[in-house]
């Protein structure tokens, strides 16, 4: 009976091992196929991405995509569609219908710029595959540039060194070299410290891209839309007011192609209006939560020109943050900035004894901060 029993769990254990084995081979096999899977994908993705950036002759006129496509993060303005962008507009697309509105396209940017690709459907199936990468892996980031930080640590590296080696290695027996070293070195050090310390939440020419490539110049010079047509609330309320969807297709709804995006950037507002959505923009000017800053004040009341605080908006294609926004250039502003006082409505029943002033020629003028423009209440509760 022992014997039989120990027969049994032999046979036992060699149905295992052949379990095993065969299990063992089974994975190696697809192991070995999926890397040739993906050999050939990687190779179909390096034949894309060549093709793109126009490393491959595709005619007489060969075309480099990448110049006018960007394929990583930048921090300029550009017409074009990014590869992101691209991959995700043509994502329910077949090949054929993706070469078709490549070669043919029916908007006039396009025909103008395509018309000279060439290229197989072949080719086009491997960019629209170099394309897709981008979906999962999004746009390459550019390399960070860390100058500031290494000298940062280069000053106290040295001013460490000078420092042990006055008081315990003593190598350099010059001793004036040391403080001449310390003194240097705490110098800029210092310099760095308090410079970013000051420039702290400040902003200054911070100007994001967009999720949809507006342009003030294309919209205020070229077709003179009037700057409270689309920030309405400017004159009367804390905030200008970011335009809605339903502002921007009271024009978008006959003006389909644009002159230099030509329908890319309009059909993301028409996808929006059809999904529903509001545009997501990035806000550029913002203060601290702890300030109270109102439009109605400054452009309803004291008359002020957008220009003074946001610079020539109408001449810039991606906008910036113009001005510093510091309580320091608020508080300038205000001791300088003459008031219109004597034909101003707002100031007509209020402040009766700076109009006496007026009357009796007392005083001439006034500024902001004489009328409570340097007050702290006055933009902090």
């Amino acid at each position: 009976m022992k014997k039989e029993i120990i027969n049994y769990f032999k046979l036992f254990l060699i149905l295992c091992l052949i379990s095993f084995s065969s299990t063992l081979k089974s994975y190696a096999e697809e192991v070995n196929s999926k890397q040739h899977d993906d050999s050939y994908i990687s190779n179909d993705l390096k034949l894309g991405e060549r093709l793109f950036f126009g490393l491959i002759k595709t005619g007489d006129n060969t075309i480099n995509c990448a110049s006018c496509h960007n394929t990583v993060v930048i921090d300029t303005f550009n017409w074009n569609p990014n590869a992101l962008e691209i991959a995700i507009s043509v994502q329910n697309m077949d090949s054929a219908t993706f070469a078709n509105s490549l070669l043919n396209p029916v908007t006039k940017k396009i025909s103008e710029v395509h018309k000279d690709v060439k290229l197989s459907p072949n080719q086009i199936e491997l960019i629209k595959q170099y394309l897709n990468n981008f979906k999962d892996e999004g746009l390459g980031k550019p390399k960070m540039l860390v100058t500031k930080l290494a000298f940062f640590i280069f000053l106290i590296i040295i001013l460490f060194a000078a420092i042990l080696d006055l008081s315990v290695t003593k190598i350099i027996k010059f001793k004036p070299l040391h403080g001449l070293i310390i003194f240097v070195a705490l110098a800029f050090i210092l310099k760095i410290i308090v410079h970013d310390a000051i420039g702290l939440g400040r902003t200054k020419n911070y100007a994001p891209l967009q999720p949809i490539k507006f342009s003030h110049q294309v919209h205020v010079s070229d077709n003179k839309i009037d700057c409270i047509y689309c920030h309405h609330t400017v004159e009367t309320a804390k905030s200008a007011g970011i335009p809605s969807t339903n502002v921007c297709m009271n024009c978008h709804e006959l003006v389909r192609e644009g002159t230099n995006s030509g329908r890319f950037e309009i059909n993301k507002i028409l996808a929006n209006v059809e999904n529903k959505k509001p545009s997501e923009w990035i806000r550029i000017h913002k203060l601290p939560d702890h300030v109270f800053f109102s439009h109605a004040q400054h452009a309803g009341v004291g008359k002020l020109e957008c220009a003074e605080c946001h610079g020539l908006v109408e001449n810039e294609h991606l906008v910036k943050q113009f001005s510093e926004l510091s309580m320091g250039w608020c508080l300038d502003c205000h001791r300088s900035k003459k008031v219109d006082f004597m034909n101003n409505e707002y100031y007509k029943e209020t402040f009766k004894e700076y109009h006496e002033q007026f009357k009796n020629n007392t005083i001439d003028s006034l500024t902001v901060a004489e009328l409570g423009g340097e007050n702290c209440m006055k933009c902090h509760y």
